[in-house]
């Protein structure tokens, strides 16, 4: 099964449909594995209440989080600086190391711009689902 880090866009779009919640039916039915860590999870959150979704879906949503669907999660993680742009992002990069993940799935275009950190392939919600398929 393939560990994925998803970034904060993408996840949050998936709320609205399209690529980026075809990505989470995924891995809400156990075909991807949804790398997390504490500063991704928050942000998650964050931007979350920030856009105004329902309290009972971010409560759903921290359960599934908490019960280890599908996911795993690293408490301690790499500091790592490759993204020079925006700083922020390089979470997506230090939880894909802690967690030997080759997959970022980002719309960032500061994580875009790098498209591979080591082994690990930073992938537009279109590029993964085509090579999911």
């Amino acid at each position: 099964m393939n560990k994925v880090v998803i970034d904060t866009h993408v996840f949050v779009s998936s709320f609205f449909g399209g690529i980026p919640r075809k990505i989470i039916d995924l891995w809400k039915n156990g075909k991807i594995t949804l790398c997390l860590s504490q500063a991704i999870i928050e942000e998650y959150i964050d931007v979350l209440i920030r856009l105004g979704i329902d309290n009972s879906e971010i409560n759903d949503l921290i359960k599934l989080f908490a019960e280890n669907y599908f996911s795993i999660f690293t408490a301690k993680t790499p500091k790592i600086s490759v993204v020079k742009d925006d700083p922020d992002d390089n979470k997506f990069i230090e939880c894909a190391v802690a967690l030997d993940c080759k997959i970022i799935i980002s719309g960032d275009k500061h994580l875009r711009s790098l498209k591979k950190y080591i082994d690990i392939k930073i992938l537009s919600p279109r590029e993964f689902i085509d090579n999911m398929m």
